[in-house]
């Protein structure tokens, strides 16, 4: 019995997320799928946390136990071969057996991405979230200070989750600009249900003059959702980088 991690990367564009549903199509159905075709068994992956409709992956994480022979340095060309355009595997390591993508995480990298013009982009459409309004860059910069360390960050959590600890601590949190890209990088040991989606969506909005950048630690330090930014859409949302010792 061998205990495999695999490295995937996935254009979120037409999943419904990672997790697999009763309808619709998903990133962790397509993989056990095309693992249960190649070692010709049904195989069950665990992966280290979800990502929603229409997010992206550079580096999502999962593993399973399963016994085979093929060589385990095959397994990402084998598998490859299979999935579909929209997926693949990076890479495939042999782990000891305790080893699990999601238990095991120390912590995640996101980044997001924003396009700022005042003529959107068709062919980035999936891949970036579009704002048209001007946006104080400096400003922005100035307020990821307030995001760093460790807070209780239930103000910047989506209804629908049954996390009862809300506490996460954010170790980076950057925002660069090229062009007409902003690209914010942010990483934690851990993020609540549209977290880094509502995050960006503070930012933007201290950018856009919506929010006071004096207020911000209040904001934070309140828990209330309704004071803090809105969501930004899912199609600018990469998992970057999964964590571990």
């Amino acid at each position: 019995m061998k205990n495999i991690k695999l490295t995937i990367e996935y254009d979120g564009t037409d999943f419904l997320g990672w997790q697999k549903q009763s309808k619709g199509r998903t990133v962790q159905e397509e993989i056990e799928k095309a693992l249960s075709k190649i070692l010709k068994k049904d195989v069950k992956i665990n992966g280290s946390g979800r990502t929603d409709a229409s997010v992206h992956a550079k580096g999502q994480v999962a593993n399973f136990r399963e016994a085979f022979t093929i060589p385990v340095e095959r397994l990402p060309v084998a598998l490859n071969s299979v999935l579909p355009d929209d997926i693949a595997i990076l890479s495939a390591i042999e782990m000891n057996y305790d080893f699990h993508a999601r238990y095991n995480a120390m912590g995640k990298k996101y980044v997001y991405k924003i396009y700022n013009s005042n003529i959107r982009s068709p062919l980035s459409r999936n891949y970036v979230y579009y704002v048209p309004q001007d946006l104080d860059i400096e400003k922005m910069k100035m307020a990821t200070k307030y995001f760093l360390g460790t807070h209780d960050f239930k103000g910047f959590m989506a209804s629908g989750s049954s996390v009862k600890e809300t506490v996460r601590t954010i170790y980076n949190l950057d925002i660069t600009e090229k062009e007409k890209q902003i690209t914010v990088e942010v990483s934690g040991n851990g993020f609540l249900y549209n977290m880094v989606r509502i995050i960006t969506g503070t930012l933007v909005d201290v950018g856009r003059g919506k929010i006071n950048l004096n207020d911000l630690e209040n904001i934070i330090a309140s828990g209330d959702r309704n004071r803090s930014g809105h969501t930004a859409s899912a199609q600018g949302l990469y998992l970057y980088e999964v964590y571990y010792k």
